[in-house]
């Protein structure tokens, strides 16, 4: 996290009870926790944020999880949730206002490597996959049924996750959708990016949108593997189309 954002998400932590309070009310607060329905601020127990660090520095402040879907974050993550906001840029300066902080001045005239939105999409692609599960059971192996794909050996590359953020066809509203996560890594097995196929609600579909499938982060030049390759690989583009070789290679590795 830069040090602008650690900063700023510190400052709301010391301020979490406050923070929950106003971002979240339709929660209360039970010991050391405030708890709520969900980040979206709907009623009910299942998200706790954490009010008051322990004592031995394992439980920080502001920290939140959410049992039923498995998502957790920071206040940060919160204040882009309940805002719709987009941009990283945005949800710092909805920081800064919340903590009476000015706004902080950009200087539009050079570019800057460690720029918030930028360092943003690899927080967003580690997050993503932070917050998936295993295909067995889901509604991503329905999905991928329904294509004919069945009985996927060496896939641990693919990961479904429940509620994946899904910008609109507009652009700008935001919902979450189910959704098929591939993971693409670098030849070092170090992650590059995900690939996202959104999927209809009862899994049997892609999303009814204009562009169900959507990568995130540098993927240029890298892939999602399955299986280990030795001396032979078969490389194809589309995961459906590449995962569909192994009827005819079962052995073969892809990517």
């Amino acid at each position: 996290m830069s040090d602008d954002a650690h900063d700023l998400s510190r400052g709301l932590a010391d301020n979490a009870e406050a923070f929950c309070r106003q971002y979240l009310p339709a929660g209360r607060r039970e010991g050391a926790y405030w708890r709520v329905g969900d980040v979206r601020n709907a009623r009910g127990r299942s998200l706790s944020v954490r009010l008051v660090a322990t004592a031995s520095g394992r439980g920080a402040a502001g920290k939140w999880t959410d049992r039923a879907s498995g998502e957790h974050g920071d206040l940060l993550d919160v204040i882009r949730e309940r805002r719709g906001l987009a941009s990283f840029t945005d949800v710092l300066d909805e920081a800064r206002a919340f903590l009476a902080l000015p706004r902080a001045r950009c200087d539009l005239g050079k570019h800057n490597r460690r720029d918030p939105d930028q360092y943003d999409r690899r927080k967003a692609v580690l997050r993503i996959i932070a917050s998936t599960l295993p295909l067995s059971g889901t509604l991503a192996e329905t999905y991928l049924r329904s294509r004919g794909l069945d009985r996927l050996p060496d896939c641990a590359a693919l990961r479904f996750h429940p509620r994946c953020f899904c910008r609109g066809d507009d652009g700008q509203s935001w919902r979450r959708r189910p959704a098929l996560i591939a993971i693409a890594t670098d030849l070092n097995g170090a992650i590059a990016g995900v690939h996202r196929t959104y999927l209809a609600d009862d899994g049997t579909d892609k999303a009814p949108i204009r562009t169900p499938r959507r990568s995130l982060g540098p993927i240029l030049g890298h892939g999602v593997r399955f299986g280990a390759a030795v001396d032979v690989l078969a490389a194809g583009e589309g995961i459906e189309t590449t995962l569909s070789l192994k009827r005819a290679l079962p052995t073969t590795p892809r990517a």
